[in-house]
């Protein structure tokens, strides 16, 4: 691990640490504070937009065997071929 991922990592620890240790009180403060200032927004918004947005249902993940030209069919098309393939089957099962 070099210098700076140890910095980075010893940072993060702190601040969770110190997230901890807030109260409640403290906390709707300083989200007032952020929420009147557009240009400082909460941590837990910038926070939530790294990523995917969290989904209602999670999906599976399964071990599934299909046959390789059906895979090759769904792979041609390019990238979100999973996305296709579990529209098609929802289809297929009247979802």
């Amino acid at each position: 691990m070099s210098a700076k991922s140890k910095k980075m990592a010893e940072a993060h620890r702190k601040a969770l640490r110190n997230l901890e240790e807030i109260t409640d009180e403290e906390d709707a403060a300083i989200t007032a504070d952020a929420q009147g200032d557009p240009d400082n927004p909460p941590a837990d918004d910038l926070l939530r937009r790294r990523g995917r947005p969290p989904l209602e249902k999670a999906k599976q993940p399964v071990k599934l065997r299909l046959d390789p030209d059906v895979i090759e069919r769904f792979k041609a098309d390019g990238p979100g071929w999973q996305s296709r393939m579990n529209a098609a089957l929802r289809k297929a099962a009247g979802l």
